[in-house]
């Protein structure tokens, strides 16, 4: 399958230049795929951030270099990226759980974090409803950000909105949602990640509304212009499924845009949906 191909071409990318400056963008490229997807297909189906892996992989193998050969610790720090030998040891024992003098020692038991390689099967045992729409306007949203960790946005994200609706800021959205409708994503929006990448570990949660009047001072406004939406039902299903079943099969790539997740009133069938921002192969 392409797809899963060109993923693990970005894998060999980043496996070739481990003990170098690697460049976000450029891995992207190799993926054939945007720089705002690429790092949250990764995440959402290997289970932890791009730069984690990054991370762990590096330390993997400064610890193989530790128990082959005789090499300085700064010396070793500097080649996987850190500016520091105590940088370099802190990381070291955090995530492989010994410092890096320890595991010069033979008999020594250390953690390895192994090369990930994408292998989909696609059971087709539950179907996967979705539908496509197609808005000939410039989606004008208005609303807040708030910086989100991408390991644990599942976790922070329905907190915010919980914040959200003791604050008052979600009436203030449903009361402003329905002045002037003009398509089906009127309601409570959801925006994942303002910025046009999420390389980091962090992203910008946009928390808004679709609205063409003139915006509140205390908040900002996000455009989009994009025609060709695929819209998932369920939302925590959709992220879980979106890149591991529907894209593979549906002839659409992702356009470089947010997903946006649209939370309907009460009463309303489905509850949520995801927005996909596509265009076809």
């Amino acid at each position: 399958m392409d797809w899963i191909k060109r993923m693990n071409n970005a894998l060999d990318y980043i496996e070739d230049h481990l003990d170098s400056k690697l460049d976000y963008k450029k891995i992207a490229q190799v993926a054939a795929c945007s720089e705002y997807h690429f790092s949250r297909m990764f995440s959402s189906i290997s289970g932890i951030s791009l730069s984690e892996y990054i991370r762990r992989r590096r330390l993997t193998l400064a610890a193989f270099e530790l128990q082959k050969r005789d090499i300085r610790i700064l010396d070793l720090a500097i080649k996987y990226g850190y500016d520091s030998a105590d940088s370099f040891s802190r990381a070291f024992q955090k995530t492989l759980g010994l410092k890096p003098s320890d595991a010069r020692n033979k008999g020594m038991q250390l953690k390895a974090f192994p090369k990930i390689a994408f292998q989909i099967s696609i059971k087709g045992d539950t179907e996967l409803e979705y539908r496509i729409e197609k808005l000939d306007f410039e989606l004008r949203i208005i609303g807040k950000g708030n910086r989100v960790k991408t390991s644990n946005a599942f976790e922070i994200i329905p907190k915010l909105w919980n914040t959200a609706n003791d604050d008052g800021f979600t009436q203030k959205l449903i009361e402003m949602s329905w002045e002037n409708p003009k398509c089906t994503l009127e309601s409570i929006l959801g925006v994942c990640g303002k910025e046009a990448a999420i390389m980091n570990e962090e992203f910008t949660y946009f928390m808004g509304i679709r609205y063409d009047g003139e915006v509140p001072k205390d908040m900002e406004c996000i455009t989009m212009t994009h025609n060709t939406w695929a819209v998932i039902p369920n939302i925590l299903e959709a992220w879980k499924r979106l890149y591991s079943e529907w894209l593979p099969t549906s002839g659409f790539e992702l356009a470089d845009l947010p997903c946006i997740e649209c939370y309907y009133p009460p009463n309303h069938q489905p509850q949520n949906e995801l927005w996909v921002p596509v265009v076809p192969k």
